[in-house]
């Protein structure tokens, strides 16, 4: 969504988390009793509201909060938000025994949701996804990563960046498209080893080109994982959308520990993702390279798998961001302040690293250095909240009580008790 040229002043902000200790205090650059004046979609000043300078120009449209706490506005920085369908039948037969894997292994898993993508018309998938994106700005999201991956043959790949595309032009939040024609094997693919390398191939010589010549993505991630695509498959693709310059994610390490952290670490990739079964050395070896650590919680949790331990990844000096993973199959939500708890209570996060890893720890995870921190120069995007401590933000359980953001110096007022209802005001 384009920054709209608008004029904002905030004040009466209770407790403003900048997420710049040079700003504020700690590790979330809290400022209590604070304004924040936004001019033609960026800020202009952020800080106390005892020393907001004298405003020259055009009369800003004003906002007195009350006493709300203030912070970025949210990134998910992983979803698979385009698909149709669901998995239902998947879910129940998770909780009668059945794995993950043996799920995709006889076409459910994946590859239902595939079947059911490619028979949806666009005009319902971009439904489906606009109202999807809608539901995640009333949970204070402004930006969100979406992959594709339901498609799994070069037309339908294509088609969903496509959707994305268009559905980026009428949401409130920003879209950052990810291909990910890696996601897993189509039916015809798993028929022989010859069928296998085939579809690698096409991956690489037809889809991550035409993507590239149409400017649909801006990264390529592929899953690495037993039943999807080994570590040599992946490292063939990552490194084709490198040379095509493509930034890089890589699922890795969901369900085993497979080297997938290591091959991200090795090649440079802005993020990985997942990490459950992440070993010592992976963990270090992301530390070194930079890349950073998106945890999904939502997914282990969905799963009945353990979570990753960010502990280990904070204290190794990684930089930890939490995302929904929203998509049908095994991390079907879209509360990104849920999984920020889930972040402290099943990742081993404190709170502030927390609600980092829900802003500017996400940004870095999309290579964006324009958001995810409120200082002067960046993009007005913010979010409110019906509460005075940055903590409670994760204390009350699955609740967010998101009152309005801004995305581009533009006010949306979200209308409680009703999520995803927004009236944008002048």
């Amino acid at each position: 969504m384009a920054a709209v040229d608008t004029n904002l002043l905030l004040r009466g902000v209770g407790a403003l988390v900048t997420c710049d200790p040079e700003v504020g205090e700690g590790p979330l650059g809290l400022v209590r009793d604070a304004a924040v004046l936004c001019r033609h979609g960026r800020i202009e000043y952020v800080g106390p509201e005892r020393d907001l300078p004298r405003l020259e120009g055009e009369e800003p449209l004003t906002i007195d909060l009350d006493g709300h706490l203030v912070t970025p506005g949210l990134i998910d920085c992983h979803t698979h938000l385009v698909y149709a369908g669901d998995r239902l039948d998947d879910f129940e037969a998770r909780l009668q025994g059945d794995t993950y894997t043996a799920l995709m292994a006889r076409g459910g898993g994946i590859l239902s949701t595939v079947r059911a993508t490619r028979a949806a018309s666009d005009e319902l998938l971009r439904d489906l996804a606009e109202a999807r994106v809608e539901q995640a700005v009333a949970h204070g999201v402004t930006t969100l990563e979406v992959k594709s991956g339901y498609g799994l043959d070069v037309r339908h790949e294509l088609r969903i960046l496509e959707v994305v595309r268009a559905a980026n032009r009428r949401a409130i939040a920003d879209l950052v498209p990810t291909f990910l024609g890696a996601h897993a094997l189509p039916v015809e693919a798993r028929r022989s080893d010859a069928a296998r390398q085939r579809y690698v191939d096409v991956v690489i010589e037809e889809m991550l080109p035409a993507v590239v010549e149409q400017n649909l993505a801006r990264f390529c991630d592929v899953f690495i994982e037993e039943g999807a695509f080994t570590l040599e498959e992946g490292r063939r693709v990552l490194e084709a959308a490198k040379d095509l310059g493509l930034g890089l994610k890589v699922h890795a390490e969901q369900l085993t520990c497979t080297g997938s952290a290591e091959l991200a670490a090795e090649l440079g990739a802005v993020s990985a993702e997942h990490l459950e079964h992440t070993s010592d050395e992976g963990i270090a070896k992301l530390a070194e390279a930079g890349t950073v650590a998106v945890l999904l919680p939502g997914a282990a949790f969905f799963l009945r798998d353990w979570m990753a331990d960010g502990r280990k990844f904070a204290d190794a000096g990684v930089r930890v961001a939490v995302a929904t993973d929203l998509n049908p199959g095994s991390s079907p939500t879209n509360n990104l302040p849920l999984m920020a708890q889930m972040g402290v209570l099943g990742c081993q996060l404190t709170l502030d690293e927390a609600i980092l890893a829900i802003t500017s720890h996400a940004a870095a995870a999309l290579d964006l250095h324009d958001r995810g921190v409120l200082k002067k120069g960046m993009l007005a995007d913010l979010a409110f909240w019906r509460c005075r401590d940055p903590r409670e933000l994760l204390y009350h359980f699955g609740i967010a009580p998101c009152s309005g953001v801004v995305k581009g110096g533009r006010y949306f007022k979200v209308e409680a008790p009703r999520p995803g209802r927004f009236r944008p005001l002048p």
